[in-house]
């Protein structure tokens, strides 16, 4: 993993055990990258990453949406993610 990468699964993964500590069954949560190329398949590592960051918590990826969009600084995507608790 890279700098920003640790630093946003680590963010990740304190959302996901604070959630769990207040007996949250469900979590959502948005993941944003840029996206490298968007005319190209690759992997999202850093999703993947962060995934099993709130995972590693007790969490399950039920559900997730994806959407693309551009900013000033480029090309992003975000998932919005479906958890529950296992």
């Amino acid at each position: 993993m890279g700098f920003m990468n640790d630093a946003k699964a680590n963010v990740a993964a304190d959302a996901a055990r604070k959630a769990r500590e207040k007996g949250q069954r469900v979590l959502v949560y948005k993941f944003i990258e840029a996206n490298q190329s968007s005319k190209s398949t690759a992997p999202m590592q850093g999703m993947a990453e962060q995934i099993e960051a709130v995972e590693a918590h007790g969490w399950r990826l039920d559900q997730m949406a994806a959407a693309e969009g551009k900013t000033f600084t480029g090309e992003r995507v975000a998932l919005v993610c479906i958890f529950r608790a296992v």
